[in-house]
């Protein structure tokens, strides 16, 4: 009678197992597909991604080296590819690079919707500002100087990378609309802050001291060379970090 008991018990199980089964094999089956399909688009994801910056960083090199061949054309097509296919990293120096050829090309106003295009390609600050603070440089002798220092003063904030370059421009912007009290304040501050450079501290004292003895109206001048210059020869970091 044992016996009996036992086996009806097993085929009892057996039914359970098989019912269990049939319920469950179809969703666990599902799931593992969805995880197979899911880890197979990540894959593909990740090696379109590295084939890109393959791409992006190949192109922004032939970029470097038609500029130094002073290939304007080649450099700035290499330079589009480069920002068409990379990251954000990539995007910010190359659109910089092509904006650089604009100013070099006298296309100031490409040049500016460059580097303002540049300016949000990446949410980094060491690949933000350069751009902002290099449209306001080109902008200089033309621009408002509520354009100027819309562009300028998020720059002078604590902690940003161009922090004493965009107030020593803020303090240029000021001179070259005859705003000669505010320039001064702007230098004062300049030239005592820890974090400036020396030679900027420098150039700030020698402006102040224009503005003191009388001679800062030959300042306005002096700022649009300096604009002039820092358009020209103002360059993108050397080399992309990865995307932040």
């Amino acid at each position: 009678m044992v016996d009996v008991f036992d086996q009806v018990e097993e085929e009892l199980r057996s039914d359970r197992y098989k019912r269990l089964a049939r319920t469950w094999l179809p969703v666990v089956g599902g799931v593992l597909l969805l995880a197979l399909i899911a880890a197979l688009a990540w894959w593909g994801w990740q090696t379109m991604e590295t084939s890109k910056a393959d791409k992006a960083s190949i192109a922004y090199q032939r970029g470097l080296e038609s500029l130094e061949a002073n290939n304007l054309v080649g450099a700035d097509a290499a330079f589009t590819q480069a920002a068409d296919e990379g990251n954000a990293a990539y995007k910010a120096l190359a659109l910089q690079h092509r904006a650089g050829i604009a100013v070099q090309q006298n296309r100031i106003p490409a040049a500016v919707e460059l580097f303002d295009e540049a300016a949000g390609a990446s949410s980094d600050p060491l690949l933000r500002d350069p751009a902002v603070y290099k449209a306001a440089m080109v902008l200089m002798d033309t621009a408002s100087l509520e354009d100027l220092q819309a562009r300028l003063e998020p720059l002078t904030e604590e902690g940003r990378p161009f922090r004493a370059f965009a107030r020593e421009a803020l303090a240029m912007a000021q001179l070259q609309h005859g705003k000669t009290a505010e320039a001064r304040s702007t230098l004062v501050v300049l030239k005592n802050s820890l974090d400036t450079p020396r030679e900027i501290s420098q150039r700030a004292e020698l402006a102040i001291s224009a503005i003191d003895d009388g001679t800062a109206a030959n300042l306005p001048a002096v700022t649009r060379a300096m604009a002039e210059l820092e358009a020209e020869t103002a360059a993108a970091p050397p080399a992309p970090r990865a995307q932040t």
